[in-house]
């Protein structure tokens, strides 16, 4: 009876291990995982340090709405004042004291990767990461300021391409590399938290080739909070009289 456990409990180890040998099998992992249970919505106030030849240049509060998987909105300072961006679909939309001061075309790639992602079938998600210029034919496995990642997009050593490095236990995204022409961006994303079926960064650094840029420190996260649809219309902008709407 002993030994039919023991083969019971080693059939079931075995059936649990997570084989992965590329960038498509992680990512299958991530969206086995978290789809259909991400939360829809996430709403926070963050402290933003801007940086310029590593020196701290300003800090600011900003007030952020998110609505999966397309939906951001940014406001800068007093959510009042109009001052905000809206991200949604491929295009960035910036507006300056409630009125339309400019309009960019933006692929949004972190909205997609830090949750977007889980709200598009598996196959829609392969198709959007190679559009968004990672290479998933390149993988490897790496260790990350002690823990051990997967990375999509880039081979060992490989510091000149898009990547993404993933932790291995919870799936979180904790580093990206995006280049645009010889220009390179790097993200850090870190202290994250578990809140309704998935995770959130708290703390996030962004640098421009390889000169730190931005600090952000995320507080009073809520998810899956009711948004109203209409904050996101680019259309018909609206004032926020508060951070979460």
């Amino acid at each position: 009876m002993k030994k039919t456990a023991a083969a019971i409990l080693i059939f079931v180890f075995a059936a649990s291990m997570i084989n992965i040998d590329g960038s498509r099998d992680v990512i299958k992992k991530m969206h086995d995982r978290y789809a259909g249970k991400w939360y829809k919505t996430l709403s926070f106030n963050q402290t933003t340090e801007v940086y310029k030849n590593d020196s701290l240049q300003r800090t600011e509060t900003w007030y952020e709405n998110i609505k999966f998987p397309n939906d951001f909105r940014i406001d800068f300072g007093n959510p009042g004042s109009g001052d905000a961006v809206i991200f949604r679909n491929d295009s960035s939309y910036f507006f300056k004291t409630g009125t339309l001061s400019a309009v960019r075309q933006d692929k949004n790639d972190l909205t997609f990767l830090l949750g977007g992602m889980y709200f598009y079938s598996f196959d829609a998600v392969i198709s959007k990461m190679s559009s968004l210029g990672y290479d998933l034919n390149k993988f490897h496995e790496d260790v990350w300021k002690g823990k051990n990642v997967y990375v999509i997009g880039a081979v060992k050593g490989e510091d000149s391409v898009n990547q993404i490095w993933i932790d291995k236990d919870n799936f979180n995204i904790v580093r990206m590399l995006k280049f645009e022409g010889k220009q390179k961006e790097e993200g850090l994303f870190e202290n994250h938290i578990k809140i309704e079926g998935g995770y959130s960064e708290s703390v996030v650094y962004f640098y421009i080739d390889g000169r730190l840029v931005q600090i952000e420190k995320y507080h009073d996260i809520k998810a899956n909070v009711d948004i109203d649809n209409s904050i996101f219309d680019p259309g018909n902008f609206v004032m926020l009289k508060r951070g979460a709407y």
